[in-house]
């Protein structure tokens, strides 16, 4: 009886990328997973089944200089995969084993193993439903079963996640092993880096790798709360989020909230669900990473593409300038034609300032005004980016932009002396403007000219009329077009 463990592994992890090969006691994950299942009595070889893919060539050469048995196959049919590993090492019997589990405890397979060949079975697992700690899967399925599985299953999942096809075919002799009280709220297994840190806890806490998974129960009996830290994860959330997800996780450990655009953020739509990336766009349609189809009917590029997306001519023009170079020392003529045509368009400007991004055009509006009027005090209504001049209105109480941008906004790292410098006022809110005029020296006015709601009658006129007679610089802001009259 040739009975083959089979470890799949790849080093493009979409969660947590390379972890196989990150080290605890100085020893790679794919290291000490393996010398434990050395521990095995009934284990003929244990087998890395990785991909043929470039990113795997290290972990390759680390397998081949440890004389760790391998073989690379196809990265997103694992199926196939396990099955021409099994074939190439000539495997009776086939025991299961991802890399997400370097704590797999070689007793606890041994006893699987003396269950599925005691009664003959073609499918044992003890994850249906789960009863032991993550971390602990077992898998175990006779060759046969497995060739028929890879030559019948054809739907994607089946084929990344190897078992699903075999799971459902009621002629296969199953059984699944449950543990006396359910352990299944433990997590020991490794998808990002909360779990890595975790098992590193785990393992530094014992002389070698050769410890039991009860020996690791018992770690809880001198601190409670030592397997606290990655409980909020769910089990085998990796199969159930797509790809945009597990970036989007792994986006949020390097990049403070995510990303640096609070209107993409995907707990400002549908956590959890929101497919967060795209990797391709056309007219209002957008492919995520998946490669799922949806129609934007709202942001559009966060306003930014009224042609819709990917739109012919302005690629074919974009294209053309990216053959004939778009950066240089010396300047773009586009910039003075461009900057004639927005004069001609609004006849009140005489100039005109370019800046690129929408934060930069806020600051330097702001600027202007405030030396154009003489004053520091503004008073503003709507939502006007992340500066300092901006989030000090929250300096004095947390609450002042509620109804603008986000409620309980804390202003750390803005300077306190800007304190009592930005006042907010609601939008057709007339009286209210009127009398932070009057009591606090305001120089500026800033204002979306329309965002939720329309203006009430003669609201924006009555606007221009107060900042005229009271020598007030006003700003309107359209999307990221600042008018400073």
């Amino acid at each position: 009886m040739n009975i083959v463990a089979v470890i799949q592994t790849r080093m493009a992890s979409s969660r947590l990328p390379g972890k196989v090969m990150m080290k605890v006691k100085q020893k790679p994950l794919i290291h000490i997973l393996v010398n434990r299942l050395k521990k095995s009595k009934l284990l003929s070889h244990i087998v890395v089944a990785t991909t043929t893919s470039f990113e795997d060539n290290d972990l390759v050469k680390y397998l081949k200089k440890n004389k760790i048995l391998y073989f690379r196959g196809p990265e997103d049919d694992v199926l196939k995969r396990y099955y021409l590993a099994a074939q190439k090492f000539k495997a009776n019997t086939i025991v299961r084993i991802t890399s997400d589990c370097p704590l797999a405890d070689p007793i606890l397979i041994d006893d699987a193993l003396e269950i599925f060949l005691k009664n003959k079975l073609n499918f044992l697992s003890n994850n249906n439903p789960p009863t032991f700690p993550d971390g602990l899967d077992i898998e175990i399925f006779d060759f046969n079963t497995l060739k028929e599985a890879n030559s019948k299953a054809t739907k994607p999942y089946d084929r990344e996640h190897v078992v699903p096809y075999i799971s459902r075919i009621k002629k296969f002799k199953k059984y699944n092993i449950e543990h006396t009280s359910n352990l299944s709220k433990y997590r020991w297994t490794v998808d990002e880096l909360v779990d890595f840190q975790l098992i590193s806890k785990i393992l530094n806490s014992f002389k070698n790798y050769y410890f039991s998974w009860s020996d690791i129960l018992d770690l809880e009996k001198n601190d409670k709360s030592f397997f606290r830290s990655n409980m909020h994860i769910s089990r085998n959330e990796g199969h159930y989020i797509g790809k945009g997800q597990k970036l989007w996780k792994r986006a949020k450990v390097v990049i403070p909230g995510g990303n640096m655009l609070l209107s993409k953020r995907t707990e400002m739509f549908a956590p959890d669900i929101w497919p967060s990336y795209f990797s391709k766009t056309k007219d209002f349609y957008v492919w995520d990473l998946d490669n799922k189809k949806y129609a934007d009917v709202g942001m559009m590029g966060v306003g930014t593409n009224i042609l819709g997306y990917s739109n012919n001519e302005v690629d074919n023009a974009v294209l053309g300038v990216v053959k004939n170079g778009n950066l240089s020392t010396l300047n773009c003529p586009e910039e003075v034609v461009l900057a004639e045509r927005l004069v001609e368009m609004h006849p009140w400007s005489d100039s005109v300032k370019f800046t690129r991004s929408g934060g930069e055009a806020n600051a330097l509006a702001i600027r202007i005004a405030r030396a154009a009027s003489g004053k520091d005090n503004v008073a503003f209504c709507g939502y006007h980016g992340w500066h300092d001049w901006y989030l000090s209105a929250n300096i004095k109480t947390t609450k002042n932009l509620e109804s603008h941008l986000l409620n309980g906004l804390e202003p750390n790292g803005v300077p306190k002396n800007l304190k009592n410098t930005v006042f907010p006022f609601d939008y057709n809110n007339i009286a209210q403007l009127e009398n932070l005029i009057k009591n606090n020296n305001i120089g500026v006015i800033k204002m979306e000219v329309s965002r939720n709601i329309r203006p009430s009658r003669d609201f924006l006129k009555k606007v221009r009329n107060i900042a005229t007679s009271n020598k007030i610089v006003l700003i309107f802001f359209i999307f990221s077009l600042y008018l400073i009259f």
